[in-house]
């Protein structure tokens, strides 16, 4: 009875969020290849510091009521191909609107689950910069970046070999984001910061 109260409790706050997202400006056409390949690493954020993968992910788009815009491991697997940085063509596709919103309400689900676990690590972050010592220095934040940096090369196209030292720079970066997706309006925050830096 629990589950069923507390699956429709997360229908209501699915349907609302989704509202409040259709209210928001789409993408132009342009800004679509940034949107793809922003939403896929900030999913590659989630998945590296937290150890979850795409049982959790379909898991979340269940829970929210999405399970028809991502109804298995292919699909998903398909939505994430579609950033253009990915290696391999197989999967490719147009993301469309809806498969957007969809893949941001299952981002800020998953990080307010792991807000915890984020809130530790950034604060982490915050200590060591008052330290001047690197982040890779405590256990939680290395094996963090190592993950990243490593899934990152495993998984993205290189034009030219991309230094370390970026990748780390992007990795904490994307740490610090999943704090404020973790949040209460997440959601908003999200889909804003898609459009406004895809428009740079």
């Amino acid at each position: 009875m629990l589950k069923v109260m507390h699956l429709a409790a997360n229908s209501t706050t699915s349907n609302s969020q989704w509202e409040d997202l259709t209210k928001l400006p789409a993408p132009n056409t342009v800004q679509w290849e940034n949107i793809k390949t922003q939403l896929d690493l900030v999913l590659l954020a989630l998945e590296t510091l937290t150890g979850i993968g795409s049982e959790a992910m379909l898991s979340a788009a269940t829970n929210l009521n999405l399970e028809s815009r991502v109804p298995d491991r292919v699909a998903l697997w398909r939505l994430r191909q579609s950033n253009p940085l990915r290696k391999g063509q197989g999967g490719r596709k147009k993301l469309d609107v809806e498969e957007a919103r969809s893949l941001v309400l299952i981002i800020c689900y998953l990080a307010k689950q792991h807000q915890e676990l984020i809130r530790r690590a950034v604060g982490l972050l915050e200590q060591m910069a008052e330290n001047n010592r690197e982040p890779h220095q405590t256990a939680l934040l290395g094996d963090y970046i190592d993950a990243f940096c490593n899934i990152y090369q495993e998984r993205m196209e290189e034009d030219e070999q991309i230094s370390t030292d970026l990748l780390t720079r992007l990795a904490l970066k994307l740490l610090v984001d999943l704090l404020f997706y973790s949040a209460p309006g997440g959601h908003r925050r999200l889909w804003l910061a898609l459009i406004d830096r895809s428009a740079k």
